[in-house]
């Protein structure tokens, strides 16, 4: 017995190494994978030297729209007098409650497509889920509700609803189809006719690898995990992309690994950034001192430095970060303040921080605009470098500098030149020196970064230009000749 007890633990101890081994061994390789790729896109790709105002001007192009490396909305796009048939696969769709960036951007999309005459189908849920509604429409704006059991959307019965509509004898078929990310999942792709698909990814595995990275290196809580479970679904996600015909980035640097990395055909890989509503996200000092003053925010005649952050207050989104550098800050600043909009388990950490500190809760869609005005900042510290952030958009909108990390699709797209605010690395250290640098330059020169952000934004990320380079995009995929930039009709 004795023995065969030391030789179970000797089996137990060997397997248990051997585990240990196994899971260090994988966590080192996935680290190495992740350093490498890294290197080749933050610095083969990309040159991070001072950008001059040149360069986010709009370039001069004449050829085929499907050789842009750039985005589609840096061009003047004219106005197309031909109509689309449009069917949209959507995540979800706003209905009651506070719409989410994604519902957001699907929204502001679809509608502007429709207000130009265009018939648009969206097959989606609500984002309310006690909303019973199965479908609504709203002019040329068609919008189809198929949840299943769960509330998310239920892709046999939205794709069976598609087909239909798709086969209606009184009506022709779709021009095109477009999914929001995996709405329509890669295994259904080849039953849309003649696989006229196209698909915008908001988010790729490749930057969920390095936001993975980003937590675990902010060492808030041991995620190595996360890290090993990341590289499979890399490996899955890059074979099963070439199943869609057509994709679409909201970013420079997102552009770059599809083509580099995932070795995706550059005339099927094109930029589309993101654009918020120019009409409802404006620079307007008024609304700005009303906001302040009626969340008690003293005025201080130019002394006084507001910053801001909003959106969902949980970790991957950076609160551990701006809650210990705010707490550093506002030690040796003490005429700082923080409007932190939104709603989350940070709320309650940011409210020990004292009388600096305004949690304000999540703000209805009309408030925003007023919030962005009331600061003279905006903070973005997320730790998940996917896409781009509505919120660093639309502050922009309202004439505000913004703080954000260096990741290569903010600086790459965003926060392209230094005149239009801070960059920094996704550390505390880091981002004290950031806001300590912020507070230094004082708030007329936030109000001249504030003044270049508004010009830049209202060049690259209106809802106009969104829509024009979307439209333009699935006219080019419907006839050719839309392919050709400039046509007589562009300005």
């Amino acid at each position: 017995m004795a023995f065969k007890n030391h030789s179970s633990r000797t089996s137990l101890s060997s397997s248990s190494s051997s585990s240990s081994t196994s899971f260090r061994f994988t966590t080192i390789i996935t680290l190495a994978l992740i350093f490498s790729s890294s290197y080749y896109i933050f610095f083969s790709q990309f040159d991070y030297s001072p950008v001059t105002f040149s360069s986010v001007n709009i370039p001069p192009f004449a050829g085929d729209l499907r050789d842009l490396t750039f985005p589609w909305n840096k061009l003047s796009l004219g106005p197309i007098s031909e109509k689309l048939k449009l069917a949209v696969f959507c995540k979800s769709w706003p209905v009651g409650s506070i719409p989410g960036g994604m519902e957001r951007h699907a929204y502001t999309l679809y509608n502007s497509l429709a207000s130009r005459g265009h018939e648009i189908h969206v097959f989606t849920v609500s984002s309310d889920r006690s909303n019973q509604e199965e479908y609504h429409n709203k002019g040329d704006l068609h919008v189809y509700f198929a949840p299943n059991e769960h509330g998310t959307l239920n892709h046999s019965q939205a794709f069976e609803i598609f087909d239909r509509i798709n086969g209606a004898d009184d009506h022709h078929p779709f021009d095109y189809v477009h999914t929001e990310s995996v709405s329509l999942p890669h295994w259904r792709v080849k039953m849309v006719p003649n696989g006229d698909i196209a698909v915008t990814w908001h988010g790729i595995w490749y930057e969920i690898m390095h936001s993975n990275l980003f937590q675990e290196l902010s060492n808030d809580r041991p995620t190595s995990s996360d890290l090993q479970q990341t590289m499979p679904r890399l490996v899955d996600e890059i074979r099963f992309f070439p199943r869609y015909k057509q994709h679409i980035c909201i970013s420079n640097s997102a552009r770059e690994v599809l083509v580099n990395i995932y070795q995706l055909p550059k005339r099927n890989v094109h930029v589309i950034v993101n654009g918020v509503d120019q009409t409802k996200f404006v620079y307007s000092p008024k609304s700005g001192a009303t906001f302040r003053a009626k969340h008690g925010v003293p005025d201080g005649n130019g002394t006084v430095i507001v910053m801001g952050v909003s959106g969902r207050l949980v970790r991957d989104k950076g609160h551990p970060l701006l809650y210990e550098a705010f707490a550093s800050i506002v030690r040796t600043h003490p005429q700082v303040y923080l409007l932190v909009a939104g709603s989350g388990p940070w709320g309650k950490r940011y409210a020990e921080l004292g009388e600096n500190v305004r949690v304000l809760g999540a703000l209805e869609p009309e408030e925003l605009s007023g919030f962005y005005n009331a600061l003279d900042v905006f903070v973005n510290p997320t730790l998940r470098p996917q896409g781009l952030d509505l919120t660093i958009i639309e502050a922009m909108q309202c004439g505000k500098p913004v703080v954000a990390p260096n990741y290569p699709s903010i600086v790459g797209t965003v926060v392209v030149d230094e005149r239009f605010g801070y960059t920094f690395s996704p550390n505390v250290r880091s981002l004290v020196e950031t806001l300590d640098s912020v507070v230094r330059d004082g708030s007329r020169v936030l109000e001249m970064k504030g003044v270049a952000c508004k010009e830049y934004a209202l060049s690259m990320f209106t809802a106009t230009q969104m829509a024009s380079a979307y439209e333009r995009f699935f006219m080019c995929m419907k006839n050719e000749r839309y392919c050709k930039y400039p046509l007589p009709t562009d300005d």
